[in-house]
């Protein structure tokens, strides 16, 4: 009786092992008595899967189930120094985009940069719809119902936009199967958003130098002009006129004119040259790195990762089918199941 009350967890366990080992040595039959099975499943599935890869390579893309897929990027510098929340927010409110600036999240202080505003921009309807109109998207993909929410939504889909924060550098990509077609969509945005900073003031410096240009050309042109007076004054005294004190005190006045828009034109020149001393010596808002350019590789899709994964799948399921089979067979030669099953069934 000792013997036996001390060794009932070992005869236990012994039979826990012998119950696994034959569970184990069970399933391996199964798979084995339907290996025919298993193994046409999965040769169908891989002719099929292979069959289908070739084909959609070489119909057109028009055509193809599945084409072939290119996405082309450019890439762009963006600086985000000195884009901190409060002067942001307040560069888009004085351009009277002060709604822009709340959808873009920048009235956030310290939580707003020109990256993300730039990334905010790229998914914006006004390019979107810009980019549908150039390219005539509505026509290009055939849509009928609802065509503007439409064209934003395959543009969403395929455009897309990216920053890198330990680079500092923007990038826009956009997939298609023209290559040609998907460049030219890429380089358009690129120019938009070059455009957008311009038209924002972003880049105070280059706001700056494109104002100094201006004034130094109608300075420049406002001394031709009063020069070219003085030298019609000079020309009636020398013609003695009847009117020789006047046309002297005219001169004078001019001369005084003359001296002053000289000395402003001299004052806008230096300032523009320290201008461009210091937009040398600093990196500007916004600063395109790379043209998109036509790849001759295509970014998708993957055939064969397509054909090892479906290979694997049927695999999977024809050994999932294999024991539905044999649980359905055991179930028809157990008399007690068939009887729970047509009382069922009554």
């Amino acid at each position: 009786m000792a013997d036996i009350k001390q060794n009932p967890e070992e005869a236990l366990s012994g039979c826990k092992t012998d119950d696994d080992e034959i569970s184990l040595i069970d399933l391996f039959a199964v798979l084995w008595r339907r290996r025919a099975m298993i193994l046409a499943i999965t040769l169908v599935a891989a002719i099929g899967v292979t069959a289908f890869s070739v084909v959609s390579l070489a119909l057109p893309p028009e055509t193809s189930p599945l084409p072939n897929e290119y996405t082309p990027k450019a890439a762009m510098l963006i600086n985000n120094a000195s884009s901190s929340g409060g002067g942001l927010s307040s560069m888009l409110a004085s351009s009277g985009l002060s709604g822009l600036a709340s959808l873009a999240g920048v009235g956030v202080p310290g939580g707003s940069t020109f990256s993300e505003l730039a990334v905010y921009l790229v998914g914006s309807n006004t390019l979107l719809d810009a980019v549908a109109d150039e390219f005539g998207l509505i026509e290009r993909y055939k849509i009928e119902k609802f065509p503007r929410a439409s064209s934003r939504e395959i543009l969403k889909k395929n455009l897309s936009a990216e920053y890198d924060a330990k680079s500092g550098v923007f990038s826009i990509s956009f997939k298609d199967t023209d290559p040609a077609f998907a460049q030219r969509v890429v380089n358009y945005c690129v120019t938009y958003l070059d455009a957008r900073f311009n038209d924002l003031g972003v880049d105070k410096n280059k706001l700056q130098k494109e104002n100094l240009e201006r004034n130094i050309e109608t300075s420049y042109r406002e001394i031709i002009s009063l020069e070219g007076q003085a030298r019609t004054l000079e020309q009636s005294v020398r013609g003695g006129g009847a009117d020789i004190p006047s046309i002297s005190l005219a001169m004078n006045r001019m001369a005084l004119e003359l001296g002053a828009q000289k000395q402003v034109y001299t004052q806008l020149k230096v300032q523009y040259e320290l201008l461009k001393v210091t937009m040398a010596s600093e990196s500007p808002v916004f600063q395109i790195l790379e043209m998109a350019e036509v790849p001759d590789r295509k970014s998708g899709p993957s055939r064969g990762l397509i054909c090892i994964v479906a290979v694997l799948a049927a695999g999977f399921l024809a050994v999932f089918l294999a024991f539905v089979l044999n649980a359905a067979e055991h179930i028809r030669q157990d008399p007690e199941a068939m009887a729970k099953l047509k009382g069922k069934r009554g």
